[in-house]
């Protein structure tokens, strides 16, 4: 959890960007990756000469070399002149960090065409000064911190399809329970978010499996895949995904619409993704092994059949989809949900309220879980409606409880009230039971569960009101006598009421 004194120097340097000129969120958390990033190479060197001095062996594959030394952070930023760092940091410190490249990491890849856009001497020795203070060596708090910068990317208009609220996130991964043997995918990786929600989950609930060796070079170096064909988005997710203490994760430029997945096919056990909507695209543009699975240009539709060509048998994906994809009446749409209750096993609908991602978006959405079998399995299909996930849902987005009643695992109980405002820990609760007690509810609640058959006989709609019915409310009748006499005390009051305004008159 990070402190109102540090939000405050973060929103005081963002104030500097804005009236620097550089207004956009993304090219802001773009330049202060740039200088983090920096910063850890200097950081790294350290290491690296504590180690060299203590076993009194030769620096082994030193980042710095004699020539190169007064490019590191710790030189450039005790220079004696902002001017003096500004002219090195430009002209020097980024023309090398291009070309860098050389430590094969996926960081320094996503490096290579770093572009150095703070305008002036006296904004760079701010941010200077914000990163040079931030406790990066807390583990939590530096995540946290760069959460933090990537919340304001809501507030950038168009740029905010790139954010998924991180308590839906969580949600997600809660649900979805990773396991430290698990290869988990992005294939619309954006900031990475799915992926950082993932390594927090297995770094809280499988402390102990994380020691192992082995298992820690899973999780560093293979578990986390993430794609995406920004490179901006790039960047930001591999320093997402760094601050959150995985060292080497997959993340790779990629279209994953337009290019083959044969690569990658059967390769991942966990699929998390919010894909973007975008529309159509033309068939010349999709990856043919797509069109193979269906036949369509709807990109939510050629998303989830990517998903199933990446799924391993057995492996399980949640995804967040626009409510057509529910019950749009199109071949392909139709085909798809068929596939998925017929072919494969479908678990779980699960309703998003409209406001969840505004202030930018105010598209319905929901959230599919299934698993790839290659042989059917679907019995029941659970459905939940979530009516609230804790924050009002217009676009202020305002918090409707306090802090401990927050978010999918809050600190404290929720009461009955409580619950009208947050619904997630319930969706997590009653998840777990969709085998058993859930089984049992009635149509009128606010979760319940649907047979694979009566979901065919409805032509594989998915949409939840389909299946939901409403709660039967006694209808008082009244005497028409009553109705008179209403109608007569009204008139009554009328007159009254225009004999007082005469005599005002």
């Amino acid at each position: 959890m990070i402190t109102g004194e540090l939000k405050s120097k973060i929103d005081r340097v963002w104030d500097a960007f804005w009236s620097g000129g550089i207004s956009n969120p993304l090219e802001v958390i773009e330049q202060i990756t740039y200088l983090m990033f920096i910063k850890r190479l200097d950081d790294l060197q350290r290491r690296k000469e504590g180690l060299a001095t203590h076993t009194r062996q030769p620096i082994k594959d030193p980042i710095y070399t004699a020539a190169t030394n007064h490019l590191r952070w710790t030189e450039f930023t005790g220079l004696n002149h902002p001017a003096n760092t500004f002219e090195v940091v430009r002209d020097e410190v980024f023309p090398w960090l291009r070309d860098l490249g050389g430590d094969g990491s996926t960081y320094a890849q996503h490096m290579s065409d770093a572009r150095f856009t703070i305008p002036t001497e006296n904004l760079l020795a701010k941010v200077l000064d914000m990163i040079g203070t931030l406790p990066l060596a807390d583990r939590d708090t530096k995540g946290d911190l760069y959460e933090y910068m990537l919340s304001k990317i809501a507030t950038a208009g168009q740029n905010g399809q790139f954010r998924t609220p991180r308590h839906i996130i969580q949600l997600i991964v809660e649900m979805m329970e990773p396991r430290p043997g698990d290869e988990i995918c992005d294939p619309a990786c954006g900031t990475a978010g799915f992926l950082v929600a993932s390594a927090e989950y297995l770094s809280r609930n499988y402390r102990d499996a994380l020691l192992d060796a082995e298992q820690r070079r899973h999780f560093n170096n293979s578990m986390f895949h993430g794609f995406d064909f920004d490179r901006t988005m790039l960047r930001i997710a591999s320093m997402n995904m760094l601050l959150h203490e995985v060292e080497q994760p997959d993340i790779r430029n990629r279209d994953s619409l337009a290019q083959s997945s044969a690569e990658d096919a059967g390769q991942y056990s966990i699929i998390l993704a919010n894909p973007p909507f975008a529309g159509s695209l033309d068939y010349e543009t999709t990856a043919k092994d797509l069109q193979t699975v269906v036949k369509t240009k709807k990109t939510e539709l050629l998303f989830l059949a990517l998903f199933l060509r990446l799924l391993r048998p057995g492996g399980r994906a949640a995804v967040i989809v626009p409510d057509g994809v529910l019950f749009g009446s199109t071949k392909a749409h139709k085909d798809l949900r068929r596939k998925l209750v017929e072919e494969h096993k479908l678990d779980a609908v699960v309703k998003l309220p409209g406001g969840v991602f505004k202030p930018y978006a105010g598209v319905s959405t929901a959230i599919l879980f299934f698993t790839r079998t290659d042989s059917g399995g679907t019995d029941h299909v659970w459905f939940y409606e979530v009516t609230a996930d804790g924050y009002s849902l217009d676009d202020k987005r305002a918090p409707l409880l306090g802090a401990a009643k927050l978010s999918v695992t809050p600190v404290e109980p929720l009461s009955e009230d409580d619950h009208a405002k947050n619904n997630l820990p319930d969706v997590q609760a009653r998840w777990t039971r969709r085998n058993g007690s859930e089984r049992e509810r009635q149509r009128t609640e606010q979760s319940f569960c649907v047979s694979r058959d009566e979901i065919a006989a409805q032509d594989y709609d998915l949409s939840l009101s389909r299946y939901k019915e409403v709660a039967h409310q006694e209808v008082i009748h009244r005497r028409p006598s009553e109705f008179l006499e209403d109608l007569e005390r009204l008139e009554s009051e009328i007159q009254q009421g225009l004999s007082n305004l005469k005599g005002m008159l």
